[in-house]
């Protein structure tokens, strides 16, 4: 099962889920998106929480509001960071975890450390805490054929986008080979022209 909540702290609202236990967590580890950013209580057992970002965001446009949203959810989830104040919040880009054989199932490392951020959580905020839970739904999705769609939509899209540079780089060369024409025969009148008018010079002066 996994839990999806709704932030309303931006425009559009953004999509923040977790996985209800650890072996979902396997599966949002192995099948989250690209745009997904992943959050966690720093030495602590939490939830796993994403934060799904729109295409072409990155993790540097999460604003504070947004950032607490997700802050606050990890801790409520935390056994023991939910009755702890001052507790110290990580995150990273999705594609920065680091998954190997010899990890417990739900466990996690990272790529390239220094890509993981913290933001720190004084205490929890039920009215942010409320506000989140009164959008939450339970769904028991598939995340591997969600992923594959995904990514079947962005090769399609790619596609399409290499198909219109493919496109406009065909029109731009038909129209340089048409001006090359234009300028070749504008050429040639004018030398034309010009042979007439020195046939004429010649003709004058032989008379």
């Amino acid at each position: 099962m996994v839990f999806y909540f709704t932030s309303n702290v931006v425009s559009p609202p953004a999509m923040i889920y977790m996985g209800l236990d650890k072996f979902e967590n396997e599966d949002l580890i192995k099948w989250g998106f690209p745009e997904d950013i992943w959050f966690h209580v720093d030495d602590l057992s939490s939830a796993h929480v994403y934060l799904r970002l729109e295409k072409n965001k990155t993790i540097d446009d999460i604003p504070p509001e947004l950032l607490q949203d997700c802050a606050q959810l990890v801790k409520a989830n935390s056994i023991q960071g939910s009755k702890k104040n001052n507790i110290n919040i990580v995150y990273t880009e999705w594609s920065n975890l680091k998954k190997t054989g010899d990890m417990v199932v739900g466990q996690v490392a990272f790529h390239n450390s220094k890509k993981v951020r913290n933001i720190k959580v004084e205490k929890k905020l039920n009215d942010v805490l409320n506000r989140l839970n009164k959008t939450k739904v339970e769904k028991f999705p598939c995340l591997r054929t969600e992923r594959e769609l995904r990514d079947q939509e962005e090769r399609s899209q790619l596609k399409e986008k290499q198909r219109k540079v493919k496109e406009q780089e065909k029109q731009e060369a038909k129209q340089k080979e048409e001006e090359q024409k234009l300028r070749n025969y504008t050429v040639l009148m004018d030398a034309k022209m010009q042979s007439n008018q020195d046939a004429g010079e010649d003709s004058d002066d032989f008379m």
